[in-house]
């Protein structure tokens, strides 16, 4: 598994294509930085294996069905949050505040997949193999193993690749979509 910065380069990452669905530049970049932190939401079961027994790192939590009910629980709270902070300060367009429960649910689920991801490329040199289509499929997937364990180049390697890849989508869709009277007014 890669480290922390990582993780969060892989969510910034899977989240680069929001700039193609914002009308607003302001929405990206609200949607981008309040949502890649999500992208460590399977590492809570670092916090859980202290409380309850049975959990442990890579376990049930680093599943597609544990971040699916993530999402579909915080989901709807972040959006409420994205909605709310977006009124206040106008940097949630009137489109992504129609839709902001679900654009939560979309955002926590997209950065927790991505977390999944980020560990079927890394976990089996040194750590727990994750199974992430439990109860679906038993056992780890296929496993590549490309990315060494806490790798100081895999790691800041993402998380500038994440950070490209933003700057790239925003660069290609500036000045695409102009916000229109009816949007700017609502």
């Amino acid at each position: 598994m890669v480290d922390v910065l990582g993780h969060l380069g892989m969510a910034l990452l899977w989240l680069a294509p929001v700039w193609y669905f914002v009308d607003h530049r302001e929405t990206g970049l609200f949607v981008l930085l309040g949502g890649f932190w999500f992208g460590m939401l399977p590492d809570v079961d670092l916090v859980l294996s202290n409380w309850l027994s049975g959990v442990h790192h890579h376990g049930v939590v680093h599943t597609v069905l544990a971040v699916t009910a993530f999402a579909a629980v915080l989901g709807p709270l972040v959006g409420w949050a994205f909605a709310r902070i977006g009124r206040a300060t106008g940097w949630f367009d009137a489109r992504a505040r129609a839709h902001a429960t679900a654009v939560g649910v979309i955002v926590v689920w997209v950065t927790g997949v991505s977390h999944l991801f980020a560990d079927v490329l890394s976990a089996p040199d040194a750590s727990t193999r994750i199974e992430p289509l439990w109860p679906l499929v038993k056992g780890p997937v296929v496993m590549l193993d490309v990315l060494w364990y806490q790798s100081f180049w895999a790691t800041w390697g993402l998380f500038i690749l994440g950070v490209a890849a933003n700057l790239v989508a925003w660069y290609l869709t500036r000045g695409r979509r102009q916000p229109t009277e009816s949007h700017a007014a609502a």
